[in-house]
């Protein structure tokens, strides 16, 4: 028989629930995590001056009216569709590469229509995009 008064067993914290826990949150979060790239156009803009400059007389052209209908040369593009759009470039361009591009856009032209552009002038590898703007009348 013992006699001895029984000291009570320290408590112990069991961090084995814990860590358990924890791992299933990294796994949730590391499974509804969503990895998108954006794509990313280049373009090398030009320093703005107060005076205009000439373009190229071997440049490409793209109009863009107020209702995001597009224009290359004097000629309108069927539809406003990227696929479009990149084939029309690509008939113009024809075999002459790094020809410099100039996007002239409405100012009421929606923002779509102008990131179509630029898009499609970066996939067919066009990468001296210039965006004309007019020069504000003084009052």
């Amino acid at each position: 028989m013992n006699l001895q008064p029984s000291t009570p067993d320290e408590p112990e914290v069991n961090l084995t629930p814990l860590i358990d826990v924890v791992f299933l949150l990294l796994i949730f979060f590391m499974v509804s995590t969503t990895f998108e790239q954006q794509s990313r156009i280049q373009i090398e803009l030009p320093e703005a001056t107060a005076e205009a400059t000439k373009p190229d007389d071997d440049s490409l052209e793209i109009i863009i009216d107020a209702q995001g209908r597009f224009f290359i040369g004097e000629e309108q593009v069927v539809n406003t569709e990227l696929k479009t759009l990149k084939g029309a470039i690509g008939k113009a361009v024809g075999e002459r590469e790094g020809i410099p591009v100039i996007i002239r856009a409405d100012a009421k032209t929606p923002h779509q229509a102008v990131i179509t552009a630029l898009d499609a002038t970066s996939q067919l590898g066009l990468t001296r995009i210039s965006l004309a703007t007019s020069r504000m009348q003084e009052e």
